[in-house]
């Protein structure tokens, strides 16, 4: 019994530790509603003056900094509004920000994020749009964007404005 306890107390701890570096390496990236961990891609260290490109993607990845020091990454939609990124946290059951996802309590912690655009990586910062104007402003815009989304109405979708380099 204590060869079998001892196999095991240190088995785990490598299994675990060669799942996390092997997840670290190869990422493991959110698929639909589904979180995930680490992004992989191409790293961009450049700022970023023109976020058109985005257009031509339908969703993207936001990697946020858990407080277990795990990255927790999911999908989101986003829109460009006067040259800025924005990004959407919708509740359709209501709730309050940022208690209803995980990544928007990650977000207020630490805003620090790593978004995947296409195969590109990009560092940036977040912060909640609370102002009504850009909010509304910036919502139409996503609206124009996404004719298929069904948004629970803006009082129930909260606003992200990428703000620049965050690591």
């Amino acid at each position: 019994m204590k060869k079998a306890a001892k196999v095991i107390g240190i088995t785990l701890p490598v299994l675990v530790a060669v799942t996390l570096v092997s997840l670290r390496v190869l990422g493991f990236e959110p698929i639909d509603q589904r979180p995930g961990l680490w992004l992989s891609g191409e790293p961009v260290t450049e700022p970023v003056t023109d976020w058109s490109f985005t257009a031509d993607h339908q969703e993207i990845f936001v990697q946020t900094r858990s407080p277990y020091l795990m990255p927790h990454s999911v999908t989101t939609y986003c829109t460009v509004y006067d040259g800025d990124l924005y990004l959407f946290s919708a509740y359709y059951q209501g709730g309050v920000f940022p208690d209803g996802r995980a990544w928007n309590r990650n977000v207020v912690r630490d805003p620090r994020v790593r978004l995947k655009i296409g195969d590109r990586l990009f560092d940036q910062t977040l912060s909640h749009v609370t102002d009504a104007d850009m909010r509304a402003a910036v919502h139409e815009t996503a609206v124009a964007k996404y004719p298929q989304w069904s948004s629970p109405g803006l009082e129930n979708v909260h606003i992200l404005m990428v703000e620049g380099l965050g690591r």
